[in-house]
């Protein structure tokens, strides 16, 4: 299959991706590259591969050809310039603190966030880096907190577990007036509902692990580079990197100091997994979104609920920007109980889904969010974070629609 440029369509271009790069053997997948290293019949075409001369790979830390073609199939996914993968999400974010970030330097982030990127933040702010938490639902609070050493903006698409959606389009206007680096989670939204670049994104991060994966049998994350930004305006870039290209800058120091020296890098067979699992993935999410919505939507109607928490229902806050923005709703919401009702109880009589703290997968997984996920954060943050004692997190699968809604309803007491 050539190379050459295409129109297709997303699930198209993904599908064939692979193919359109030579390919061992005719495989219709890239196989599983097991070696950590890579052997040249020149010795200074080694040297020029070092040197970033010319293309190769030097070392398993620091690239793979099966990571390489995920990689690529990941750029396409988001329509950027160039994808380094990690070995878990979290990798992908601790990537920016530790290649963009020095002590002195400041970020202002979403207050709405994954409990774990919560705690990654409060770390880097403890070893140096100030971070300011605002409510990114209003653009106003974000410029607010801007500050002449500001280095990042980081938001997430839809916030996990409350939903809360980022102000994505004048967050995104305001970084570039002010030239500042705008980083976007899209791993609730995945690049199959709303591609960050659209709205001014430099940086892009995707878990692998959740719907891209969609099977939850591999780790992975993903930093993707837009090309919007400029790199050669980032004070942090270190003068070996300013050798490159000005567009190439930026992923070139993120793939030396967070894959060649700190070693957060995605296995081959995790890549295979998750690059497999890619191929559906506008499938899965469409399923996966109408069944969302038609749990929502139940459990909303039913007076034994006290709140539910999804994009998709007229009653969430920002319902018109979702619509305006996404393709869909996505597959994450959180409802809570009336009080008297056990959580626990609650989750205990449900057939279907099953008890687990992952997203993105096949499977409908529930989980009691302050008393797991975000327990250690305390009440008092939770409580700032809207996040209620009852709360239920539901990352809805792809079971027959019917199926679910009638285990969700027949557990209500």
């Amino acid at each position: 299959m050539s190379d050459t440029k295409n129109n297709y369509g997303f699930t198209t271009t993904i599908l064939h991706n692979d193919r359109r790069k030579t390919i061992e053997q005719g495989s219709l997948h890239k196989p599983i590259h097991t070696s950590v290293a890579f052997g040249y019949g020149d010795a200074r075409q080694l040297a020029s591969v070092f040197q970033g001369k010319e293309p190769g790979f030097r070392y398993g830390r620091q690239g793979n050809p099966t990571v390489a073609a995920l990689e690529d199939k990941i750029s396409k996914m988001e329509d950027g310039v160039a994808t380094l993968c990690f070995g878990t999400g979290m990798a992908a974010i601790g990537a920016l603190a530790q290649a963009l970030l020095k002590e002195g330097d400041h970020v202002v982030s979403s207050s709405f966030l994954f409990g774990n990127t919560n705690s990654l933040w409060n770390t880097v702010a403890g070893q140096g880096t100030e971070v300011s938490f605002v409510d990114a639902t209003d653009a106003a609070n974000v410029e607010a907190a801007l500050q002449p050493n500001t280095r990042l903006v980081f938001v997430e698409t839809i916030a996990n577990p409350r939903t809360q959606i980022a102000d994505l389009a004048r967050i995104g206007q305001l970084c570039r007036e002010r030239g500042i680096l705008y980083v976007v989670d899209n791993t609730m939204t995945t690049p199959w509902l709303f591609r960050p670049k659209a709205v001014g994104a430099g940086l892009v991060v995707n878990s692998l692990t959740k719907s891209i994966g969609g099977h939850g049998m591999a780790l992975g994350g993903a930093l993707t580079d837009t090309g919007l930004f400029d790199w050669s305006t980032y004070p942090n870039i270190a003068p070996n990197f300013r050798k490159q290209p000005p567009a190439a800058q930026g992923i070139a120091q993120l793939r030396a100091k967070s894959l060649r020296d700190f070693g957060a890098s995605l296995a081959p067979e995790a890549a295979h997994h998750i690059a497999v699992g890619a191929e559906t993935l506008a499938l899965r999410m469409e399923r996966t979104s109408a069944n969302a919505l038609a749990l929502a939507q139940m459990l909303e109607a039913d007076p034994r609920v006290a709140a539910v928490h999804y994009p998709g229902l007229a009653s969430h806050p920002q319902h018109a920007l979702a619509t305006d923005l996404f393709r869909a709703y996505g597959s994450l919401f959180s409802f809570e109980l009336k009080e008297g009702i056990d959580c626990f109880d609650y989750l205990n009589r449900l057939n279907i889904a099953i008890p687990a703290s992952n997203l993105g997968d096949t499977r409908t997984l529930v989980i009691p969010v302050a008393h797991t996920i975000f327990f250690e954060m305390g009440p008092e943050r939770r409580a700032s974070m809207g996040i209620a004692e009852s709360l239920i997190r539901v990352s809805v699968g792809i079971e027959d629609t019917a199926d679910l809604v009638e285990d969700f309803r027949s557990a209500l007491p």
